[in-house]
């Protein structure tokens, strides 16, 4: 009887208390308190465990996305035939599939977009680390030209199609998941994240490419060591995989409750967000790539540098990065995204021309110009995951910033490499630093008409 009268008030009061009934599990989180946390623990062990799940399966899924691109060389001798009196064709053919695996990034945003709005974010966090695994270990496996014929770039473009959609759908799962994992005032610190886990992927494989090109001769790592790299990655995702299994839903339990949206409600019911995420997107994509992953293949074409020590200005350069990133998102929760926002594509509208004619085949003259780069760059991919979620509703947000965003990143950051060596090929060379220069100018007038979104409560 002491029992029932203890509890049954307890009991009364919460179903008077509808604040209380529907706390959502990021609010739960910020407390301290959510379901099955011990009693008293911290709110910081739970959001470090958010940060865990959603980073080092980010950093695994971007390893083996990018080790594509540090290899393109490597694969080019491989899987393509010789061009007649041209060695850039091999290079050129390479590009082209780097550029189709981001066209299947959209696709893959708003799938998995919609299974995380549907589903749950871990759920569609752990299809994507399912999928990229899988595409990693079809890399490895792909057969040469040589002894296959047209076969083998079908199985490439296959494999790079797999891991396209699945990194679409994961940009936008790991940023919302991140963004509402994060407790008040400190979205920008996690939002930075987004970019801290990927480019500690690209530094896992850079640094595993740079290693592996400086142990083996040319000939072994043209042979047989760059599919070793996309072994790792397959062995990798499975690491991944088992952390995001102890990830906590963010989404509320209104949300998860509430009638599933359409796949394409967003696009829908908020056109003028959606083109919103794509001017956003545009100038901060094409600088992002250019800078982090094209930019040793662009002086390895244009000045002569050498291929192994492009690979290790590369590596020095993304740890700069990387470390620059919580800065950037911390000072974005004091001041503001937009100042950074504005900051950074003024920055290169301006010196991206200067900074890419300072390019030679000296080991500092690259280094210089990428870090020079990466602490305008961070202006951007400091806020970016942020400054997307804060445009959708809870409801939508994950198919929401999903979509227009990998469309932006297809047709702006994927062809990059792409447009880089084409104007090389067709004698134009100096015409690429304008074409970043251009398109972050148009970025800059975006950012001139965005409302200051960091001081706002992130609806859940």
């Amino acid at each position: 009887m002491i029992t029932c009268r203890l509890i049954l008030p307890q009991r009364r009061a919460k179903e008077k208390d509808p604040e209380r009934r529907t706390m959502t599990r990021a609010e739960q989180a910020e407390a301290g308190t959510e379901e099955g946390a011990p009693d008293g623990a911290p709110r910081q062990v739970s959001q470090l465990r958010q940060l865990a799940a959603a980073s080092v399966g980010n950093a695994v899924e971007w390893y083996d996305w990018y080790a594509y691109s540090f290899l393109a060389v490597y694969i080019a001798d491989r899987v393509f035939p010789q061009g007649t009196g041209n060695s850039l064709v091999p290079l050129l053919s390479t590009f082209a599939v780097f550029a189709v695996g981001f066209f299947m990034r959209p696709v893959g945003g708003l799938l998995m977009g919609a299974v995380a709005d549907r589903r749950g974010r871990r759920a569609a966090l752990t299809l994507t680390i399912l999928l990229m695994g899988g595409g990693s270990l079809l890399v490895a496996v792909t057969p040469t030209y040589a002894a296959t014929g047209v076969l083998a770039p079908i199985v490439l473009v296959v494999a790079r199609l797999v891991q396209g959609l699945s990194v679409g759908g994961e940009f936008a799962a790991s940023t919302t998941f991140l963004v509402e994992s994060a407790g008040p005032g400190r979205r920008g610190l996690f939002s930075s994240f987004q970019y801290v886990s990927t480019t500690a992927g690209q530094l896992l494989a850079s640094g595993t490419a740079a290693l592996l090109a400086g142990v083996l001769t040319d000939g072994q790592m043209g042979q047989w060591g760059w599919r070793l790299v996309f072994l790792i990655g397959a062995v990798f995702s499975l690491l991944g995989l088992w952390i995001r299994s102890g990830a906590r839903e963010t989404r509320s339990e209104e949300q998860q409750a509430a009638a599933r949206p359409g796949i394409f409600e967003a696009l829908r019911r908020y056109p003028r967000q959606s083109l919103l995420i794509c001017g956003i997107t545009a100038g901060g994509t094409l600088a992002y790539y250019t800078w982090t992953t094209y930019l040793p293949t662009y002086a390895q074409v244009n000045a002569g540098f050498d291929k192994s020590e492009a690979l290790t200005v590369g590596t020095l350069s993304l740890l700069f990065f990387a470390l620059l990133q919580p800065l950037g998102g911390l000072l974005s929760d004091r001041i503001g995204r937009k100042p950074l926002l504005l900051g950074f594509a003024l920055g290169f509208a301006v010196l991206a021309v200067p900074l890419l004619h300072l390019v030679t085949d000296a080991f500092w003259s690259l280094l210089l110009v990428q870090c020079a780069g990466m602490v305008l760059l961070t202006g951007y991919t400091a806020v970016a995951a942020a400054v997307n979620a804060e445009v959708f509703p809870a409801r939508v947000r994950a198919a929401g910033i999903g979509f227009p965003y990998s469309l932006t990143v297809a047709l702006f950051g994927g062809t990059a490499p792409y447009v880089g060596t084409w104007f090389k090929q067709a004698g134009n060379a100096d015409l690429f630093p304008w074409y970043v220069s251009a398109l972050c100018l148009v970025s800059f007038v975006v950012y001139l008409t965005l409302p200051e979104t960091a001081k706002q409560k992130l609806d859940t």
